[in-house]
């Protein structure tokens, strides 16, 4: 059955540009280069910056890996991985990361670490870090181009005051290759360090605001913070201090999402990236197998 529509649904020339909006956004790492953002069938929200950036840079014969905060299975995840099955024909689609050749991402980085083969595509709702705390998008620019953060620096300060510590759970402020500052997506700080020196290739695109940027492979990428109060991942630790583990693989070492059971009523872990627990609770069987004889 022949497609009514383009390999990728776009047509060829909104391709071509965001393909050129991409390689510039490579050239320089952190800085937000517009583009004319294609109207998608889906509400602007679900992930239409990132569906464009994947549509425009997948070929045929490539594997494509979908995750929504850390699952293939969520209705995110399944509604975005099926359209782009219909629409490009002879992509394979998988849901282990190290099968992939390019993933789309809302909220998460993969646990296992990515390839230097490998392009890793985040949705992101809002581009900006300096939106907090100046409205004006031309001053925006302006404060970009002078590398000018002094006032979301002392927005992290107040924060310090108030709370004794930067409270800020997703979304941190990164500066890239030393100037630009980004928004990395609504990923967890966990994933913040995964972005400095990365092997692959990381776009982000913001369909709703009409943005794509980039880092580039092995870039600098460091989180805003002081020297006094330096930035930090989460710790999962319980009240005794001791690290919480999955509760399916016994992982110590992933983020954890919080769960409530529902026959006991208490809260349990469980690994968020859930090829990475499925990986671990496989191996860890096998280990267990072997150890019985």
């Amino acid at each position: 059955m022949s497609l009514s529509y383009p390999f990728g649904f776009l047509d060829e020339y909104a391709k071509k540009e965001i393909r050129r909006t991409t390689l510039k956004a490579v050239a320089i790492p952190g800085y937000q280069v517009p583009y004319s953002s294609r109207e998608m069938p889906m509400g602007r929200g679900f992930g239409t910056g990132g569906l464009q950036l994947t549509l425009s840079v997948i070929g045929k014969g490539e594997t494509l890996k979908v995750i929504d905060q850390g699952t293939d299975d969520s209705v995110n995840a399944v509604s975005l991985r099926s359209f782009i099955e219909m629409t490009c024909e002879g992509v394979n689609t998988t849901t282990k990361t190290e099968e992939s050749d390019l993933i789309q991402s809302r909220h998460r980085i993969p646990e296992k670490p990515l390839r230097e083969d490998q392009i890793l595509i985040l949705q992101v709702p809002y581009p900006d870090p300096l939106i907090v705390v100046e409205a004006s998008e031309e001053k925006r620019k302006t404060l970009h181009g002078e590398a000018d953060y002094s006032r979301l620096l002392v927005k992290l300060y107040e924060d310090i005051v108030k709370f004794d510590e930067i409270t800020i759970s997703h979304r941190y402020p990164t500066r890239i290759n030393n100037h630009y500052v980004i928004d990395p997506s609504p990923i967890p700080r966990w994933d913040v360090p995964k972005l400095n020196q990365s092997p692959a290739l990381i776009l982000l695109g913001a369909g709703r605001e009409k943005k794509i940027y980039a880092v580039p492979p092995y870039t600098k990428a460091e989180p805003l913070a002081f020297e006094d109060v330096p930035f930090r991942v989460e710790d999962f630790n319980d009240v005794n201090g001791m690290r919480r583990c999955c509760q399916r693989c016994n992982c110590n070492n992933s983020f954890l999402d919080e769960f409530i059971d529902s026959k006991t009523g208490h809260k349990v872990y469980q690994c968020s990236d859930a090829d990475w627990c499925e990986e671990n609770t496989i191996n860890n069987n096998e280990t267990l197998e072997i150890a019985n004889g």
